[in-house]
Formats: structure tokens, sequence, C-alpha cells
């Protein structure tokens, strides 16, 4: 890894905003869900949520260009359960409807720990997502138009938040696990021997300072090793190595430790 990329991936980790999330509830169209990728990373949210039909299921390498190496996607099995566990984080749940309860985008706290629903393109949020929603949003219009392609109104909501966070100092601190800023350093700095690390099931070695990796010359045999061991098959299919094992990591308790 170059000193410049080591500063450059620190620097992405150092305004990771965790307790900040987005849950796509059955966004189906590759053009939405790229482009809401690329802005969560954009604004410094580290992981999204999705909650899928059978159709449309995940993007193909490049599609965000590059942004979900960096984005974390949590697939939930439903709604229910997805806002059940943004709750149990102490998150406020927010959903994009034009409803009598709704609220302009930005009379809403984003610094307070926040996860935001955005429907599908065609039918909109469900009724169960709205039904448990802390609060709904709405983004003004004055025109014939009726309602914003689901990725625009997601960017306009998740930079207000990123505004208002920036306002209070929210990206000033790190706040990032040094478990995944380890795991993420390594990915993005040593790619090709973190595929080699997922494909051998051999643990991430330690870095030092730089960035550089920290390990005896035995690393390096022991792993090519078990990599000369594996069969054919093996060694051929695709290995996706990025956000393994991360599960989705914001405890309310710590962040506040870390910001205070």
């Amino acid at each position: 890894m170059t000193p410049e990329r080591f500063k450059r991936i620190t620097e992405i980790l150092d305004k990771r905003q965790p307790d900040l999330t987005v849950c796509m509830e059955q966004v189906h169209k590759t053009h939405n869900l790229s482009a809401i990728i690329r802005t969560a990373d954009a604004i410094g949210i580290h992981n999204i949520h999705a909650i899928y039909t059978t159709e449309s299921r995940w993007l193909s390498g490049g599609r965000a260009s590059g942004s979900q190496k960096w984005v974390k996607v949590t697939e939930q099995p439903d709604t229910a359960t997805a806002i059940k566990q943004f709750k149990a984080q102490g998150m406020q749940v927010l959903a994009t409807n034009l409803s009598d309860r709704a609220k302009d985008f930005r009379e809403i706290d984003y610094t307070k720990p926040t996860a935001l629903i955005l429907g599908q393109e065609r039918d909109g949020i469900s009724d169960e997502a709205l039904e448990l929603a802390d609060h709904h949003v709405v983004v003004p219009m004055f025109g014939m138009v009726e309602s914003l392609n689901v990725s625009v109104a997601g960017a306009l909501i998740m930079y207000e938040a990123q505004r208002q966070r920036l306002v209070a100092g929210m990206y000033d601190k790190p706040v990032i696990s040094e478990k995944i800023r380890h795991q993420m350093l390594f990915e993005g700095g040593h790619p090709i021997y973190a595929e080699l690390c997922v494909r051998t099931e051999t643990p991430y070695p330690p870095l030092d300072e730089d960035g550089q990796i920290d390990a005896p010359k035995s690393w390096y045999t022991e792993l090519k090793d078990k990599y000369n061991l594996l069969p054919a098959g093996k060694k051929s299919r695709r290995v996706d190595f990025t956000h393994t094992d991360q599960t989705f990591e914001f405890e309310p308790n710590s962040i506040a430790d870390k910001c205070n």
C-alpha cells in the first residue's frame, strides 16, 4: 500500500458515520441501487440495508463505481425485522412518504442516530414501514411532478443529514471501531492478500502504523502453502472478500463515548 493510498483510506474511515444508515425497501432498479450506495459512500455512511425481492438481488462489480467495496450492504429478511433492529440500536426511523403527519425533511434532527427507509420505485414505502416509522418525511415540490426518483430523494435527505452533522462537528472525531478500521484498511490497501486470506480462511495479519503488513516471512510462506493445497474449484471461483464477517456495528454507548 502506498503512503498516498493509506492516507486516503484513513481519511475516509475517520469520517465514517456508523450511526447513520439507509434501508432500501424493495428498491429493485440497478441504477437506483447503485446511486444510493454511491451517495451513501459520499456522505460517509458505513452500512446500508436492503430488503430484496427475488428478482432484485445484488450489484455486479463496478456498477456503483466501486462504492460497494466501501459501503457494506446488509440484507434484511423483512421490513419488521429491519426496523426492530434499528430501534434496538436507539435509532429514529424515518420513512419517505407524503401523509398528514409528514414533515419537511429539513425539520428532522439528523444528529441523532438515524435510519432512513427508502421505498420501492413503483409502490413506495410499505404500509408496515409507515406504521412502524417514527417520522414521515417529505421533500417539498411545487411543480406538476408528484414524487422524485428514489435515489434523488435519498440523496437530498442524506446530504441534509451530512450538513447538520458537519455543523455539529460529528465528522471531526473518528468513531468507527478499530476492528472494522483494520479490516477495511487491509482490504483496501492489500486486496490481493485479502482475497488469498479469505480463500484460505486465514485471519488478516496486523498492519504497522504506515499500513504495511506487519507479519514475519513465515506468514507469507504459510499463506502460499494453504493456497496451493486448495482444490482447483476453490481457486477459480469468484470470492467477494470485502466486509467479510462484518455485522451492523453501531453501539449507542460506544459512539456516545467517542463523541464526548
